[in-house]
């Protein structure tokens, strides 16, 4: 679950947050009032990211792939 904690809070209790995070709690840390940056484990992100990955991977080996024939150096690169 995640809890909100101001930016002020998370400051002067930095410790502890990293102590809670590393028991798996999620702080969302707020600028008056808003969202502005989350404090998870590390392994939080790296879920989603291979979720991302596998997803992509699924979506490129669905498409055929297309002939489109040799293109010369200047090609590549020219706008």
């Amino acid at each position: 679950m995640e809890k909100p904690v101001s930016a002020t809070e998370a400051n002067r209790e930095f410790s502890r947050l990293l102590q809670d995070v590393k028991k798996g709690d999620i702080y969302i840390v707020t600028s008056h009032g808003k969202p502005v940056a989350k404090i998870a484990p590390i392994g939080e992100g790296s879920r989603f990211q291979e979720k991302a990955r596998t997803l992509l991977f699924d979506r490129l080996r669905a498409k055929p792939a297309l002939d489109i024939g040799r293109w010369t150096r200047d090609e590549l690169y020219t706008r």
